[in-house]
């Protein structure tokens, strides 16, 4: 693989005197222009996927029990959303590249406001598993534009730190969640989570509606069909250090997806936690990774290599892991649940410098295909979790070693992937690699 950007050019930027210049320059002026507002929409949208996720793992086990069906089958309806969310952003990234990024968002958030109210009406586990893939398919467009959308409006330093401003507010939903679902559980069942989610959806839909204004003007846009989209993201993939960084994100969410998935079971029942004590202890972990997220954004990016930080993360994170799989096999005893939460704590804060930190060093190198990159940072990312998830309750429900065991080779071969991959030793570009 090349060490050098993607062999697709980027489109020249018009000169400041010509009339496309204008054009150009009106959505990003507009946009920044409501730079609060978008940055709450831009973090709503990036939030939908751990809403959609997290304020459903409470009611995991009442899922088992309601509809009859074992806990691995159970954990299918994450997978299936999570599959769905990283092959719909194939498509919409691509999409929103070609056609702009508001008309495509708007298309995929009421497809997925339908499908999340259907949802709540599935009697069985099959067809509650395939209305969960169309809802990930259709929200999909969240996530994948919201990052495009940030590329379109930010550079180098700049996109970091607001990778991390997004961090605050998306990392909110994996705090607010359980705690909404973990009430929701108090007065319904299973399915008013569903029913709460299609609210979410519909309000965040009718405000991107009102208030997110076109960020990819007409002659930014990519020309030619799938062959083109094709070729795109394979110069994307060309590229080793785009790819690198790449799958080093997606391993290291893999090990955060493994504890999203196991922790329901690991903390309710083997730990003997209720459903509010567990949404409790979840959103202590999310208050972890958003205040390592503002530390990354406030004082380390524009101070520290985003590479030298990105280490110090990856460490941490391997570190946390190995603690928990010697936990989880009894090298030291019968532990409790104390020593268990702590390590995860650890672990979770970590992902506040290693996610924002690889989507940054990622899309500096593609300002021309901030779409594709988009939605190969994406995909990745949720394939490797969808295929993690069924991994960490294939030895049933009275043990955490398989998440532990999942969680540890996950994160090195995300070490792996930077070091193999990214070298960060080489200094390629001291805008992707330093302040």
């Amino acid at each position: 693989m090349s060490e050098r950007a993607p062999a697709t050019a980027p489109t020249p930027e018009p000169s400041p005197e010509s009339p496309s210049a204008s054009t150009a320059v009106a959505p990003l002026t507009a946009a920044r222009r409501t730079g609060l507002l978008v940055t709450f929409i831009l973090g709503g949208l990036t939030a939908l996927p751990p809403l959609s996720m997290d304020m459903y793992l409470p009611a995991l086990p009442q899922v088992t029990s309601v509809l009859h069906s074992p806990a691995a089958t159970v954990q299918l309806t994450l997978t299936a959303c999570l599959a769905g969310m990283a092959l719909g952003q194939l498509v919409i990234g691509p999409m929103s590249d070609k056609w702009g990024r508001r008309r495509p968002l708007l298309v995929g958030m009421t497809v997925y406001v339908l499908a999340t109210a259907i949802c709540a009406l599935a009697p069985t586990t099959e067809l509650l598993i395939g209305f969960r893939l169309l809802q990930g398919l259709a929200g999909a467009a969240a996530i994948v534009i919201a990052r495009a959308v940030v590329r379109d409006l930010y550079d180098g330093v700049e996109m970091a730190r607001f990778f991390s401003t997004l961090m605050l507010i998306s990392g909110s939903a994996p705090i607010i969640a359980p705690l909404i679902g973990g009430q929701v559980l108090r007065v319904a069942d299973w399915r008013g989570v569903f029913v709460v989610l299609t609210g979410v959806g519909l309000v965040l839909t009718l405000t991107v509606w009102r208030g997110l204004g076109e960020t990819l003007p007409p002659e930014r846009r990519q020309t030619g069909g799938v062959g083109a989209a094709l070729r795109t993201m394979r110069g994307l993939l060309g590229d080793r250090v785009f790819t690198g960084y790449t799958l080093t994100g997606g391993f290291a969410f893999a090990v955060l997806f493994s504890y999203i998935s196991a922790s329901p079971f690991v903390v309710q029942e083997i730990y003997g936690a209720s459903p509010q004590a567990f949404a409790l202890l979840f959103g202590l972990n999310s208050v972890g990774l958003i205040t390592v997220g503002q530390i990354n954004g406030k004082l380390l990016v524009g101070r520290v290599s985003m590479d030298k930080t990105l280490s110090v993360g990856l460490g941490i994170i391997t570190t946390a892991a190995v603690a928990l799989l010697l936990m989880s096999t009894g090298v030291f005893g019968e532990v409790g649940l104390t020593p268990i939460a702590a390590a995860l704590f650890v672990l979770m804060s970590a992902m506040g410098v290693v996610l924002p930190n690889t989507n940054a060093q990622a899309l500096m190198r593609t300002p021309h295909a901030a779409g594709s990159a988009s939605a190969l940072l994406g995909t990745s990312s949720f394939l490797v979790g969808a295929v993690a998830s069924p991994l960490v309750g294939i030895a049933g429900e009275d043990t955490a070693v398989p998440m532990a065991l999942v969680q540890l080779v996950c994160a090195l071969l995300s070490v792996g992937c930077f070091l193999g991959l990214c070298r960060p030793w080489q200094n390629r570009d001291p805008l992707a690699s330093a302040a």
